[in-house]
């Protein structure tokens, strides 16, 4: 194994000192960053899109379960797949508990164009209570990016989109689809970032 530098212990501070300096930097451009996030304007979802889950068919509403924002997992599992995306498992078995989300007045739920018969065994399998519903009898995937075309074909895209709720309007605040942030996103503090509310309770500066 080849070693960094080797010093000594006040060199070791002096070096510390200037990376701290830096990742209080990185802090702050990210707080400014979720503070412009929290601020894009949305759109309101007008199409009633149906989806099946464990409880037969529901509606983007139903999703939120009650509550104030909802955050949508884009998993990978085509129709034609037998089982889902290994690295969209990962993002899944690292969330844990939702009950950290739903304090927060946040509902979250996983959607896949694959037939609802072909998630409930997958999802058994792999020991998950999280929220579970198939959008192949709607264009929500397209919509929202998570399915685009390619040379003439349907690609599945990994991905996040955040809605809120007035009473019985919903918007879009916002969707990711790139890895680099996905794969930064950690757990529930990372997802509640992304949301308009944020993470703070009661809403925090949005509300």
């Amino acid at each position: 194994m080849s070693l960094p530098e080797i010093v000594t212990r006040a060199q070791w501070r002096v070096a510390r000192e200037e990376l701290r300096r830096k990742e209080e930097a990185v802090a702050r451009a990210r707080e400014t960053l979720g503070a412009e996030r929290r601020r894009l304007p949305v759109v309101e979802v007008d199409p009633e899109y149906v989806f099946e889950g464990g409880d037969g068919k529901a509606t983007l509403l139903d999703l939120f379960d009650g509550h104030a924002q909802l955050v949508v997992h884009h998993f990978m599992f085509a129709p034609e797949w037998t089982e889902g995306c290994p690295c969209c498992a990962a993002f899944l078995d690292q969330l844990g508990q939702l009950d950290r989300l739903r304090a927060r007045d946040t509902a979250f739920a996983a959607v896949s164009r694959a037939p609802f018969t072909r998630i409930l065994p997958f999802k058994a399998r792999m020991g998950w209570a999280v929220p579970w519903y198939s959008s192949c009898h709607s264009d929500f995937n397209r919509d929202f990016e998570a399915t685009v075309e390619r040379a003439g074909r349907p690609v599945e895209r990994p991905g996040l989109s955040c809605f809120l709720r007035d009473r019985d309007r919903v918007f879009h605040t916002y969707s990711v689809h790139d890895d680099a942030t996905l794969n930064a996103l950690g757990a529930v503090p990372g997802l509640l970032d992304l949301t308009m509310l944020g993470g703070h309770p009661n809403g925090g500066e949005a509300h």
